[in-house]
């Protein structure tokens, strides 16, 4: 057997191993993903942490020095397409049905954890910061620097898109690195498979409520949340038999104009000048708290307070690390032409900007009717979370047609996402190959739907959290190997 048939039937095995266990007996799978997770965050939360921020300073170290002038390609590439259908698609790919899910439920959430502690406008404050926080330039600073990697060796060294290229290609007669780099792609491909399951899960759960919420009902039940699972998968299968391309580009985008359409939405009929001030009060607090919070790991604060940090933001750090392989492959591919410095500022401040303005006016508007109202939505959030943003619409008008369109992007995000996961788990399980066989591709995309359907059984958001962080902390020291190969690499240009 072969190298690259060995990853192939190990990565099918193994996550065909960990989808029928989730199917049959849900509870001791949760229960070990838990067990070893939360033990890992006690004794190596401090290096998760180091790590992510490491990666925002080693991206804007790259950004302002005598490296940021080297094109992702050769010396006449230039990029294929324009700064904001770029922008756009990076911001598609890396979000998704998240940015529906938690719109209001997170901030909410945190502020009835913060004003335990202090008064509530400071709780406010700090429940938008640490929600931003968690959605961005942290977040997009392990994309970038998994997708820098990855398009420097592939556009400029000629090598295939694998998180073990770098690492065999630089050590090509080194049997240590064969060996490293097979395991790399290995532990690329679970973390991948896993994190793309638990949105197949969020997406059923989001896309089950709002259903339910048209219709009138009170909660969406087994079959409900069933029937949602089970169009969802018939309506990707058929598209991993063939080459969409373009058309789940278009599809991406229509749910990226969808969720910006909300947010204007909500601006212009909401309290508009207390959303205009939400947003850019916590993006000024966020500007100054964000390399501080990069570093800070609650030590002096308790077991309440450490806990909480490890249950959002540990485990929001290990989540886009899982999906930096698959997001990573993506972005590297339209990203050709550009210059580490373009690329840089592209992928770290422009989705993060977007970050900011979601988060101020959905959370905004959740804090406001929970601080001036009854505080409905503040209660739901922290026992329905994917109800919440519905809720916030219901108050609304043309609620029906905002929950409709909402619905209809958290379909088509969640859609988009495993159809282009089938592509990269494809590519990575073949050793490299850019364009899979359908077959592999199909099976793939039915691994992907059991694993999702494993996590809906799992019954909860925390236990998918749990999951998908499992899958994800072996690649947090492959991301430390990718930056060293990449500073290797860009001496021996200089030096050529």
């Amino acid at each position: 057997m072969t190298a690259k048939q060995a990853l192939l039937f190990c990565s099918l095995s193994s996550i065909s191993v960990i989808g029928i266990w989730g199917v049959v007996d849900a509870e001791s799978l949760v229960s070990i993903a838990s067990s070893i997770v939360d033990q890992y965050f006690r004794s190596r939360g401090w290096f998760l942490m180091l790590t992510v921020s490491g990666m925002l300073l080693f991206c804007f170290a790259l950004a302002f020095s005598r490296y940021g002038e080297i094109r992702l390609g050769t010396d006449d590439d230039r990029p294929e397409f324009s700064t904001p259908s770029w922008i756009a698609m990076l911001f598609a790919a890396g979000m998704g049905v998240g940015l529906l899910f938690w719109a209001v439920a997170e901030p909410l959430i945190h502020f009835e954890f913060a004003r335990n502690f202090v008064i509530e406008p400071a709780a406010a404050e700090r429940a938008l910061v640490t929600t931003i926080f968690h959605w961005g330039i942290h977040a997009w600073a392990i994309y970038g620097t998994t997708a820098l990697v990855i398009a420097y060796f592939a556009f400029r060294r000629g090598t295939p898109m694998l998180v073990s290229a770098p690492i065999t290609y630089l050590f090509p007669r080194e049997r240590w690195a064969r060996g490293l780099g097979w395991m790399s792609d290995f532990m690329a491909i679970v973390a991948i498979a896993i994190g793309v399951g638990g949105s197949i899960a969020m997406g059923v759960f989001q896309v089950a409520d709002g259903i339910d919420v048209l219709v009138g009902g009170t909660g969406p039940g087994a079959m409900l949340v069933g029937a949602v699972f089970v169009a969802m998968v018939a309506f990707y299968l058929p598209a991993l038999m063939i080459d969409l391309g373009s058309g789940m580009s278009k599809l991406s985008n229509l749910a990226m104009l969808i969720a910006i359409a909300l947010v204007v939405f909500v601006v212009i009929f909401g309290p508009t000048q207390f959303l205009l001030n939400s947003v850019l009060g916590s993006f000024g607090q966020y500007l100054t708290d964000v390399v501080p919070r990069g570093l800070q790991t609650f030590t002096f604060f308790g077991d309440e307070v450490a806990q909480s940090f490890a249950d959002w933001t540990l485990t929001y750090m290990v989540w886009w690390i899982a999906w930096g392989p698959f997001v990573g492959v993506f972005v590297a591919r339209i990203s050709r032409g550009r210059t580490i410095r373009e690329f840089v500022f592209g992928v770290l401040i422009g989705p993060t900007l977007f970050s900011v303005i979601w988060f101020g006016v959905f959370g905004g508007i959740g804090l406001y009717e929970t601080i001036q109202g009854a505080g409905e939505l503040a209660a739901m959030a922290a026992t329905n979370a994917e109800r919440a943003t519905f809720a916030l619409l219901e108050r609304m008008p043309f609620s029906t047609v905002t929950t409709l369109a909402t619905i209809v992007a958290a379909f088509l995000f969640i859609v988009t996402s495993v159809v282009s996961a089938a592509f990269v788990l494809g590519t990575f399980s073949t050793g490299g190959d850019p364009d899979p066989k359908p077959r592999i591709r199909l099976v793939w995309g039915v691994l992907l739907g059991v694993l999702g359907y494993a996590m809906i059984l799992s019954g909860s958001m925390d236990a998918i959290k749990k999951l998908i962080a499992l899958g994800a902390l072996p690649f947090v020291f492959i991301t430390v190997l990718l930056m060293v190969c990449f500073v290797r690499a860009l001496g021996e240009e200089t030096s050529e």
